[in-house]
């Protein structure tokens, strides 16, 4: 037993003394595969800490004994539980002291990080005296509570902009994005990099020898949070979220800087206006509703899970930007990858793209040739004879997509997958013909798809629940989100986006200016306008998937979209659609300061999505309500601060939303007709 712990039980927390004198303490979670806070975890390690300051050793060093990372952060769904129960402020309450505790131990502490280290976890190693990383590269070290609808509060906030200046800490906490070990050094968050071997005996050699920050470290903490400093440099910040978020849809980073702004004094008034905060923030609905998403995310994570996708080699036809994209982010991805299509320039395009995306995301300049060369240029189709999987991306015509399958099924080998890249096309229409149709599904990626997580998977009555699940699993692989769905015209994604669009174009066609389109859209909260995405996704593209869609939805199509558009006018990628582009951004008309915008142009918009969500989850698209939220979120971008069109609408009311769409139906027509399933019990949940 370790002096100063005798008698002390622990289930998470493992103790052992160095002949140096400095004690290593090793979270281990019980019961879990990764090292999340729970209470029961805080308890443990504030009665294991309170100890240690009665009787502390030479130095402490806390390290996870997961393989998996670090700390993950606080566990999420006993976070969720207590929101429930109204008593998130007593959890936020116990971090801090907890965390307060080990920063007042008598002895310098160190946190010895390796993999990932995020939420709470950082916090844990703001609260001590030093910070080795690792130099092993899934070292990441952040700050997401903001994704969740706060910001970190138990002392995250208070001690990152000390620490490291308020720029740098801002950044980190306003994105929530994560650090390698190497920036977290540059900003002085981490003093030490280590290799993993030597991680343990540096963060020892580090508490019993101690360190002086450098000058310029020290001064930029201090300078960049006195009362001067905090009043001008926090308009800045609020300037510069305003153009990512509006503060009506999420608070939280408004609220973070307000606080840090106007709050001084000593450390325990700088942690109770923290927690105040924290504590009003978990109570709205954007907080809510995001950490709502967060478990749609992890569920559909989990639906990869458990089942081996025993893929090596794939094989993509067609090198269009689609087709062309898909065998880069395999490749990227590490399975080997060839790329077939009619003719060698369209191949070499792809390549080209491809050699941008390797040189985005592969920083180590030494590992970028050997990814590239798992993409190879495969004009002949030599490849199909030795994939596991290939993916048909080709022009969106039923025929020639048969064609195909006619000439390449034949050659794949007994355990290949042929899956199609349809957006809209049903797939038993697809699968006619196919002799082995029990190993052919969809597999639906979304533009562009480097950014874009979701890919859904299309079923046909015909299809294996082995071929489903080895794609499930094959999209985790690719760090994808798989969503299953029917084969129906259209699937989910864009069978709700499409009457959303198709309602722009013809508000558009009546001559509402379409940046005024586009700032209702946003204004309701999604990521960019329907005119924008239409020229983002290309006007050929939305034409195509219109001829599928309307007759199935019965909508009528505007002229804009009701024929091909001219050469050099699809959208984005051309330079010209509904706007003039330049440097990838569109060119958006001013519209007359008197101009005023239809009362009823948000609901006209959002509305039709939300109505044929209410009919897909009633035909069955989906298993359930969940999966939709998490395939239109994930899919389109959806509004995440609202959780997705059934929570939207079950937030604001069914019957209040039924409503308003009667009210469009008398006003503009028909095509806002409440679609079947608004009385279905499923929708209520």
């Amino acid at each position: 037993m370790v002096a100063g712990l005798d008698g002390l039980r622990f289930s998470h927390w493992k103790a052992e003394s160095r002949e140096d004198g400095v004690l290593v303490l090793a979270f281990d979670r019980a019961g879990e595969s990764v090292n999340t806070f729970a209470q029961d975890v805080l308890i443990e390690l504030d009665a294991l800490l309170e100890r240690l300051a009665l009787e502390p050793p030479k130095g402490l060093v806390i390290r996870s004994a997961k393989a998996k990372g670090f700390i993950a952060g606080a566990d999420i769904r006993e976070f969720a539980e207590f929101d429930a129960k109204g008593t998130i402020g007593d959890s936020i309450r116990r971090g801090q002291q907890v965390f307060q505790r080990l920063a007042d131990l008598p002895c310098p502490t160190v946190a010895a990080i390796h993999g990932f280290c995020m939420g709470g976890g950082t916090e844990l190693a703001l609260a001590c005296d030093y910070r080795v990383a690792s130099s092993d590269a899934s070292t990441r070290i952040g700050l997401p509570e903001v994704k969740l609808g706060i910001y970190p509060g138990w002392g995250g906030s208070v001690r990152l902009p000390r620490l490291v200046g308020a720029p740098a800490a801002f950044d980190m906490m306003l994105t929530g994005r994560a650090l390698s070990a190497k920036a977290a050094r540059g900003i002085g968050l981490v003093d030490k990099i280590a290799e993993p071997a030597l991680l343990i005996d540096t963060a020892a050699t580090l508490a019993l020898r101690g360190l002086q920050r450098p000058f310029k470290q020290r001064a930029l903490g201090w300078l960049t949070n006195t009362w001067p400093a905090r009043q001008l440099l926090a308009p800045q910040m609020v300037k510069q979220v305003s153009r990512k978020a509006r503060k009506e849809h999420y608070p939280a980073p408004y609220t973070l800087i307000e606080t840090w702004r106007r709050t001084g004094g000593g450390l325990q008034n700088r942690l109770a206006a923290e927690r105040k905060s924290v504590v009003r923030l978990a109570g709205t609905a954007t907080a809510r509703n995001l950490t709502r998403v967060f478990f749609l995310q992890e569920r559909l994570k989990g639906l990869g899970g458990g089942h081996a996708h025993a893929i090596e080699a794939v094989h993509v036809v067609g090198a269009g930007v689609m087709g062309g994209d898909i065998a880069a982010w395999a490749a990227y991805k590490g399975f080997q990858v060839t790329l077939q299509d009619r003719e060698q320039p369209y191949i070499d395009q792809a390549l080209a793209r491809a050699q941008s995306l390797f040189q985005k995301k592969v920083k180590d300049d030494d590992k970028r040739p050997e990814v590239a060369a798992r993409l190879k240029s495969d004009l002949a189709g030599d490849g199909v004879a030795r994939a596991d999987l290939v993916i048909e991306a080709i022009v969106e015509d039923a025929q020639a997509k048969r064609g195909l399958y006619a000439q390449a099924e034949p050659r794949l080998k007994p355990g290949a997958l042929l899956a199609t890249n349809t957006s809209s096309i049903p797939l038993a229409e697809l699968a006619q013909g196919l002799q082995r149709p029990a190993q052919f599904a969809g597999l639906h990626y979304f533009n562009p798809v480097a950014l874009m997580p979701l890919v859904e998977i299309v079923r046909h009555d015909g299809v294996a629940e082995e071929t489903l699940a080895r794609l499930a699993a094959f999209c985790k692989a690719i760090d994808k989100l798989p969503v299953p769905v029917a084969g129906s015209p259209g699937f989910l994604v864009n069978r709700l986006l499409f009457p959303y669009l198709l309602e722009a174009a013809t508000a558009y066609a009546e001559g509402i200016p379409a940046p005024v389109i586009d700032k209702a859209a946003v204004r309701f909260g999604m990521p960019m306008g329907p005119i924008e995405l239409i020229d983002t996704v290309g006007l050929d593209v939305a034409a195509g998937v219109g001829r599928e869609l309307a007759p199935f939805l019965g909508l009528a199509i505007p002229p804009a979209l009701a024929t091909p558009p001219e050469p050099g006018k699809r959208g984005k990628k051309d330079g010209q659609g509904f706007y003039a582009w330049e440097d990838g951004k569109p060119k958006k008309p001013e519209v007359p300061k008197d101009y005023v915008a239809p009362d009823d142009l948000e609901d006209r918009l959002v509305l039709p999505l939300v109505n044929e969500a209410v009919a897909a989850l009633h035909e069955g698209v989906v298993a359930d309500a969940d999966l939709l939220d998490a395939g239109v979120v994930f899919g389109t971008g959806f509004a995440p601060f609202r959780g997705g069109p059934i929570q939207y609408l079950r937030e604001t009311g069914i019957d209040t939303v039924r409503a308003r769409l009667q009210a469009l139906q008398a006003r503009h027509g028909d095509r806002f007709a409440p679609r079947p399933g608004w009385d279905d019990p499923a929708l209520r949940g």
